[in-house]
C-alpha cells in the first residue's frame, strides 16, 4: 500500500514539474529563464524515469508516459534551439580551437535531441494514439534538424571579392588554402569575382574551391593556420606561397613599364610606408603625424620612402620619396589579374628595385608581401592577437607596439636591414 502512494506522490510531482515548465515556455527569450526550463525538463524526464522503472500502478502508467513524451520533445526542440545558438557563437568565435571546441560541444547538444527523440519514439510507441506519435514525430523532426546543423556546417572560408573588404584578407586565404587546405568559397556576383577566381585557378586552389553557402568560418582562424605551417618549416611555406602567388612566367611589360615609369632608375635602398584610411576599425587607420615622423626617420637612414596605399597629404611626402599611394587603384591593377600584377609589383621592387622592407599599421595589405619574404615591421597599440601568431613564426615578421621608446626600434630595424 505504501508503494503505491509513493508511486502516486511521485507522478504528480512529475505532472506539477512538467506543469511548471510548461508555464515558462512563453518567456524562454528573457534572461535566464531557459536554463531554468532545462532545468526543470531534466528533472522530469529523471523523474519519471525513476519512477516508471521502479514499477508504478497500472492506473498511473498512461499519464506518466503522456508526461514524459511531453517532456522528452520539448527536450528535443530546445536542444535543436540550443545547438542552432551555439553553432552560430562557434562559427565566429576568435581562434580555431575556440571554434573547434564549440561545434564539440553542439555535437553533444544534438546527441541530446537525438536521444530525447528515440525515447519519445518508444513511449508514443507504449501509448499507441495519434496524439503521441504526433509528439514523437515532432521530436523526431526536433532531432534531424539538429544533426543537419552539424552535418551541414560550413568549413570553407570567403574569399572576399567586394572593394568594400580588405583586399589583404584574399591573400592569407589563399596562403591558408596553400599551406593547410583550408575550403574556399567566393559570394556569386561579386564586383570582383573574376579577378578573385583568376587568383585562385593561377595559384592551383581550383580543388580547393566550394560552392557559396552562408555562415563561412571565420577569418580570424586564418593567421593561426598559416603560422602553424611556418613553424613547422617556414622555408618549403615560404616557397610554397611565392610559387604560387608569383607564377613561373616573368612579369608582363605593362608592369615593367609602369615600374620604370613611376620608380625609375632610382639606385638607393627603398622603404614601403604603407598607409591606411579605411572606415572599418578606422583606430587602426595610420596617424599622419607618425608617418612624417617615420618618413623622416627612413630619409635620415640614407634610405628612399615609398607611400603605398591609401592617399596621404602630401605635407607628409618628402622630395626625395616615391608616391605610390592610390595606385592600386589603376587599371593595371584591377584587371583580371589584379592580385597577382600587386604581388609581382612588390617582388620587382625588390629584386630590381632595392626595396629592404616595409613599414605599416596593422593593415593586411602588407600580408601577402610579408608572406613571400618582405621584412615586414607593422605598427599596433597593443600586441596583436591575431597577427601576433605570425611573430617568430613568419621570417621577417616583426611587431612593434606603441611604447616609449618605439621609434628606436624601428631605427635600429632600418639599420638590421641594410646589412
Amino acid at each position: 500500500m505504501n508503494n503505491e502512494i509513493d508511486s502516486g506522490g511521485l507522478t504528480q510531482e512529475a505532472a506539477t514539474l512538467w506543469a511548471a515548465a510548461k508555464a515558462l515556455e512563453g518567456k524562454l527569450h528573457l534572461p535566464g529563464v531557459r536554463d531554468d526550463y532545462r532545468s526543470r525538463l531534466e528533472q522530469v524526464v529523471l523523474l519519471g524515469t525513476r519512477v516508471l522503472a521502479n514499477g508504478v500502478e497500472d492506473p498511473e502508467v498512461p499519464l506518466l508516459q503522456w508526461i514524459l513524451l511531453q517532456a522528452h520533445t520539448a527536450r528535443a526542440e530546445d536542444a535543436r534551439y540550443g545547438a542552432g545558438q551555439l553553432s552560430r557563437g562557434s562559427q565566429r568565435a576568435p581562434t580555431l580551437a575556440d571554434c573547434e571546441d564549440g561545434w564539440q560541444r553542439v555535437e553533444q547538444i544534438v546527441c541530446t535531441a537525438e536521444e530525447a527523440a528515440s525515447a519519445a519514439a518508444e513511449l508514443a510507441r507504449q501509448l499507441d494514439t495519434a496524439k503521441a506519435q504526433a509528439l514523437a514525430d515532432k521530436a523526431q523532426v526536433a532531432a534531424k534538424e539538429g544533426r543537419a546543423i552539424v552535418t551541414e556546417r560550413n568549413r570553407a572560408y570567403t574569399f572576399h571579392a567586394d572593394p568594400g573588404f580588405s583586399f589583404g584578407e584574399g591573400w592569407y586565404l589563399a596562403a591558408a588554402a596553400l599551406l593547410a587546405g583550408v575550403p574556399i568559397q567566393i559570394r556569386p556576383d561579386a564586383t570582383q569575382e573574376v579577378q578573385a577566381k583568376r587568383f585562385l585557378l593561377d595559384a592551383g586552389l581550383a580543388d580547393s574551391l566550394r560552392p557559396y553557402r552562408p555562415r563561412p568560418a571565420s577569418p580570424k582562424h586564418l593567421t593561426h593556420i598559416i603560422a602553424q605551417s611556418f613553424r613547422a618549416d617556414a622555408a618549403a611555406a615560404q616557397r610554397t606561397l611565392r610559387t604560387a602567388f608569383l607564377g613561373d612566367e616573368s612579369p608582363a611589360d605593362s608592369l615593367t613599364s609602369w615600374i620604370a615609369c613611376h620608380v625609375g632608375g632610382q639606385p638607393s635602398k627603398k622603404v614601403l610606408l604603407w598607409v591606411r584610411t579605411g572606415d572599418h576599425d578606422v583606430e587602426r587607420n595610420t596617424c599622419f603625424d607618425e608617418l612624417r615622423q617615420l618618413a623622416e626617420l627612413v630619409v635620415k637612414a640614407g634610405l628612399t620612402p615609398i607611400f603605398f596605399g591609401d592617399a596621404v597629404p602630401l605635407e607628409c611626402v618628402p622630395p626625395s620619396a616615391i608616391n605610390l599611394t592610390l595606385c592600386w587603384k589603376e587599371p593595371l591593377f584591377q584587371g583580371p589579374d589584379m592580385r597577382r600584377a600587386q604581388l609581382q609589383l612588390f617582388e620587382a621592387l625588390r629584386c630590381r628595385h632595392g626595396l629592404l622592407g616595409q613599414i605599416g599599421v596593422t593593415t593586411a595589405g602588407m600580408d601577402g608581401p610579408a608572406l613571400m619574404g618582405l621584412p615586414t615591421l607593422y605598427l599596433t597599440q597593443e600586441p596583436n592577437v591575431r597577427l601576433g601568431k605570425w611573430v617568430g613564426a613568419v621570417p621577417g615578421y616583426q611587431e612593434v607596439v606603441r611604447s616609449s621608446g618605439y621609434f628606436d626600434v624601428i631605427h635600429t630595424t632600418l639599420q638590421q636591414w641594410q646589412l
